[in-house]
């Protein structure tokens, strides 16, 4: 691993043993870019390898943030490394209705291990970039789209809304189409 990675990866452990690390109160300048990149599959990549190692990929996904300037950023206390972005950081792999809640709430899995329940803290959008998959809004401006197989399971749950498929989660209502004549936002 080279020497800008272990930084990162020693800074953050020194920070924070928290599942969620708290980056709104972390603003390093900028220490340069370096050379990672999350292509559309969410396959991460440093110096053009895959990294194959999932507690690493984790663990960088957990301290990763996109700013108002659109670029993404691993972020630390005391460093903050631009990245590449293919279109979204993370995937939705599997999605789930919680047994126990009321109103039904979705859960989404991401290729991350994390759930997240889909509703007005986490919305559901149309993703226009690849054809209207939906996609789901994330903490610090980060986004996750549904993988093939979770856009057709989220599909096969769907019921029609005012003529729309839709997913009601949490109370909220998310179309998987748009209405005819809808825009594009």
């Amino acid at each position: 691993m080279d020497k800008k990675l272990e930084s990162i990866q020693a800074r953050f452990e020194e920070a924070t043993t928290s599942e969620y690390p708290p980056l709104h109160l972390w603003q390093p300048l900028l220490s340069g870019d370096i050379d990672i990149a999350i292509h559309r599959d969410g396959t991460w990549y440093h110096e053009g390898d895959e990294i194959k190692r999932k507690t690493l990929v984790n663990l960088f996904a957990s301290i990763l943030r996109r700013e108002p300037d659109g670029d993404y950023y691993l972020v630390t206390p005391v460093e903050k490394w631009r990245i590449r972005v293919d279109l979204h950081p993370l995937l939705v792999t599997d999605v789930a209705w919680h047994k126990d809640s009321n109103p039904k709430v979705l859960q989404a899995t991401l290729n991350t291990g994390r759930t997240i329940a889909i509703g007005q803290s986490h919305p559901l959008f149309l993703e226009p970039r690849v054809g209207d998959v939906a996609a789901i809004e994330l903490p610090y401006g980060l986004a996750a789209l549904f993988s093939r197989s979770a856009w057709y399971r989220l599909v096969d749950m769907a019921q029609e809304h005012r003529g729309v498929p839709s997913i009601v989660s949490d109370g909220q209502i998310f179309p998987l189409a748009r209405e005819k004549g809808e825009e594009y936002q």
